[in-house]
């Protein structure tokens, strides 16, 4: 569902060219959750923005449901996101002038093809994540939890190849992030959708991750089923494209 080959995202940076990765791969099979750990700063969110569309490579490609997006004009990503991407976004991302039902039918609204049986999959989402009842609600007259679990049926409602999140409980409490993280993994199995979330919380990892990669000095290292378990920092299997040769050579000169 979703393949990077070679991707590489680089800036000018004064007289120099800084990387923020290189030449990485990953796959993400139909239907798996794969959480992309790391501490911020470290590119994740370039990284979201480029399997989007919202950012290009400056090398590589990014496939989504075997389309490669860097080769599309900038409308047509935008229409690829609308259409075929959803969002969970850690600041809800809700508009504020429109309903929480409205708020969810926003993407077909802008496609021009409302129809009954979107309506109909919007009410079954809200009543879903518990919100059955707030369908005419604004989003200010919500909670910050409340908010997030109309975020994710928003991002579910049109029924998206791919399902993207940003760090989907950095903006709540511990015990209500531990709920929405329990309702997202739950409604994502049951749809049947791919997930990639990025995160620098262990709590993420432990509640969706079905393979956790971690963003490492511009690489992708994937951890071992083992390693994913204890949350050790120490071994960890190579994703496709890293290199451990190279690796052991620069933890070496990072000694010196």
């Amino acid at each position: 569902m979703l393949e990077l080959v070679g991707l590489t995202r680089s800036y000018e940076e004064g007289d120099g060219v800084h990387d923020v990765f290189r030449d990485v791969d990953l796959q993400v099979g139909a239907g798996e959750s794969v959480v992309l750990l790391g501490p911020s700063g470290s590119g994740k969110s370039t990284l979201l923005n480029l399997v989007s569309g919202i950012d290009l490579p400056t090398a590589g490609d990014v496939r989504v449901a075997g389309v490669s997006i860097p080769s599309l004009s900038e409308r047509q990503r935008t229409l690829f996101r609308r259409d075929r991407i959803g969002f969970v976004f850690q600041f809800f991302n809700l508009i504020p002038t429109l309903t929480v039902r409205e708020n969810l039918l926003l993407p077909q609204e802008l496609a021009g093809r409302v129809t009954e049986a979107d309506r109909s999959r919007a009410a079954s989402l809200l009543e879903r994540v518990g919100l059955g009842d707030r369908a005419g609600a604004y989003p200010d007259r919500l909670s910050g939890g409340e908010r997030q679990r109309i975020a994710i049926a928003r991002a579910l409602a049109h029924e998206p190849d791919l399902l993207l999140a940003d760090e989907p409980t950095g903006n709540l409490d511990a015990e209500t992030g531990a709920r929405v993280l329990s309702l997202l993994r739950e409604l994502v199995r049951d749809t049947g959708r791919t997930m990639l979330v990025v995160t620098h919380s262990e709590d993420v990892v432990d509640a969706l991750a079905d393979r956790v990669v971690e963003l490492r000095a511009g690489r992708l290292v994937e951890r071992s089923r083992l390693d994913a378990g204890s949350h050790a920092t120490g071994a960890a299997a190579p994703a496709s494209g890293a290199d451990p040769a190279r690796d052991a050579a620069d933890a070496e000169a990072g000694q010196r």
